[in-house]
């Protein structure tokens, strides 16, 4: 049988929907860990329904964290929640950036990007984990909120999809380092290729990259 645990649910954008909100937006962040490559944040916006369903008909099934999914999962729900979504914004912070305000920082700076650039100005915003001092617009936080609220999952996917594509990017650049098997995660082989030819431009030096 299916869980809340495994799936999320739209049942905290409901109750601010019927409390008379339009835009909801979730916002979360990818690529806080890697050594390489920048922090991605992204926010989605979903068209409000009062559907009694766990989830209606037009909003994309299968949709849930996505460090739980396969590419092949993430790549095919990507252009459906972008089909349905009524605004989507991405925000990124690049590793020269990281390594001069700290990673923390630039995790909380991708996702205010991520909203500054939703085509829809948010009334309410669900994050993942933690709050984003100072902004504005009224938010709530949940302890993974990126498993139980639909509008996080959703953002999670579309910026885990689009930090894939630029490492993908960064790989056609530096195809010594492997980032398109690894996507700039300390793995074995990356840390054997750092050792054979050091860092190049996309890795954060402030990071322990050698160990």
């Amino acid at each position: 049988m299916t869980s809340r645990l495994t799936y999320p649910t739209l049942v905290v954008e409901q109750n601010l929907w019927r409390a008379g909100l339009r835009t909801v937006a979730g916002v979360d962040e990818v690529g806080m860990g890697p050594l390489a490559g920048p922090v991605v944040a992204a926010a989605v916006v979903f068209p409000p329904s009062q559907s009694d369903a766990r989830l209606p008909e037009s909003f994309p099934a299968g949709v849930r964290d996505s460090k739980t999914l396969t590419p092949k999962a993430r790549e095919r729900l990507e252009p459906e929640i972008r089909q349905i979504a009524t605004g989507i914004g991405i925000g990124l912070v690049e590793a020269e950036e990281i390594d001069r305000i700290n990673i923390y920082q630039a995790g909380l700076k991708a996702m205010r990007l991520a909203l500054d650039h939703l085509s829809v100005r948010p009334e309410h915003v669900l994050i993942d984990g933690r709050a984003l001092p100072g902004y504005p617009i009224p938010q709530s936080t949940f302890t993974k909120g990126d498993r139980d609220i639909y509008s996080i999952a959703a953002a999670s996917i579309i910026a885990k999809t689009y930090r894939d594509q630029l490492m993908l990017e960064l790989d056609r650049h530096y195809p010594q380092y492997g980032f398109a098997r690894h996507r700039g995660y300390g793995t074995a082989a990356h840390r054997e290729a750092l050792r054979a030819y050091g860092p190049c431009p996309a890795h954060r030096r402030s990071f322990r990259l050698l160990s």
